[in-house]
């Protein structure tokens, strides 16, 4: 950590004081104005495992001293595209799959009490490499691949930082393809 510093000029987020009103009290909150994204869980059906980031998360860092977190393959919706190719994009650019065919699971509202971004999560088969993945270069990206035979207990896992949205994903998987 080199040193931390007061937002001057936002690329992604906005901080913002919200001013309202509820029952006849004049109330304030600290928020974010942030944008929307995708995050993909892949499954390698040849290698048995699904497919994840590991993630070097600055903020992770500086509140918890933790460098890297497990995570779906994911990203930002600030493109004019629709939210399935962004989340195929995102997933060749961070993991270097192709994606043939796409599903979408649902969408959720993640950083509630801060944020409140709407995060719209896919499923995807994956087979094909066609490049190293990795992200772009103000990214620090690992692709993982994780037995599916070892999920469970990874779910469980502490020493292993994680989303929400990566156990929601696997919870959502062992319910539809799991015996």
């Amino acid at each position: 950590m080199i040193k931390i510093e007061p937002l001057k000029e936002p690329k992604f987020i906005k901080p913002v004081a919200i001013r309202y009103e509820r029952d006849g009290k004049e109330l304030r909150w600290e928020a974010v104005e942030a944008h929307d994204s995708v995050a993909v869980l892949l499954y390698n059906p040849s290698k048995e495992a699904f497919v994840l980031v590991k993630q070097f998360r600055p903020a992770l860092y500086m509140q918890q001293g933790l460098k890297y977190s497990y995570e779906l393959c994911a990203g930002i919706v600030d493109k004019d595209k629709s939210l399935q190719q962004i989340a195929i994009e995102e997933v060749a650019e961070e993991t270097g799959y192709k994606v043939e065919s796409i599903q979408k699971i649902t969408s959720y509202y993640a950083s509630v009490g801060f944020a409140g971004s709407r995060q719209t999560l896919f499923y995807a088969e994956v087979r094909e490499r066609i490049g190293e993945g990795g992200g772009i270069e103000e990214e620090s990206i690992e692709v993982i691949h994780l037995p599916i035979k070892e999920a469970r207990e990874f779910m469980m896992d502490e020493s292993k930082p994680k989303t929400p949205g990566l156990l929601f994903a696997f919870c959502w998987w062992f319910e539809r393809f799991s015996s």
